[in-house]
């Protein structure tokens, strides 16, 4: 039953509030083809992620141990800055990436001088003790820059230790889909790229060892509402 866990955190409520808790939801039981979940609200202490919605959360593994890296995705401004007419309006995340310990609870936030600017709706791919970031979209230049950077995590018997490098080759793209399509292969469909314009490209995104080639693919016989819907 702990085989599969899923982590599960921040979005917007029906009240059009963000949320802060971070939910770890399994499967208890199954019987006669009925899945029963089990979830769980952790609390956290240390540098605790601000609510946020558009963000990125992945489970890394170093030897023998895990932990959830959260990065990027947008919240309302501080309300010291908010006005009447800005009192729903929101910014990027700072661009800190965060180490979630489910086992003690905690989590830590690093400023890595590689990231620069908030990114919001970008495309995160896990694979061991790697974080591949992909695109993603800056509300405060309304850009969609070609980004591709690799975060690395190592997790010794003392503090992590973590570090970002900034890959050639990335592709501009906010809000795609992702889904894994072998052991060492990944497909990167939909979204937008620059001008707000709808990406009807698609990529295939391939590793071999520690290398990442990101190429695009036949593009599908997309049908007539795909291709003439504004979203």
């Amino acid at each position: 039953s702990e085989k599969y866990q899923y982590i599960i955190h921040g979005g917007k409520t029906p009240n059009n509030e963000l949320s802060d808790k971070i939910y770890v939801m399994s499967v208890a039981c199954k019987n006669n083809k009925k899945v029963t979940f089990h979830c769980t609200e952790k609390d956290l202490v240390g540098d605790v992620p601000e609510a946020r919605y558009g963000h990125s959360i992945d489970v890394v593994y170093s030897r023998g141990k895990s932990m959830a890296v959260i990065f990027g995705g947008r919240s309302y401004i501080p309300p010291a800055q908010r006005t009447t007419e800005k009192w729903n309006s929101v910014a990027d995340c700072l661009p800190h990436v965060f180490l979630v310990d489910f086992e003690f609870g905690c989590s830590t936030s690093y400023i890595l001088p590689e990231l620069q600017d908030g990114l919001s709706f970008h495309v995160s791919i896990a694979r061991n003790d790697t974080i591949y970031i992909l695109g993603g979209h800056s509300l405060a230049n309304n850009v969609r820059p070609a980004n591709l950077y690799r975060i690395r995590v190592d997790l010794p018997l003392g503090s992590p230790a973590v570090n970002c490098t900034v890959l050639p080759g990335g592709i501009s793209v906010s809000s795609a889909i992702l889904t894994q399509t072998n052991k060492d292969e990944f497909v990167v469909v939909g979204g937008y790229q620059p001008e707000n314009q709808k990406r009807m490209v698609c990529n295939i995104i391939s590793f071999e060892d520690n290398k990442i080639e990101i190429r695009e693919m036949e593009t599908p016989d997309w049908t007539a509402d795909i291709k003439h819907s504004k979203i």
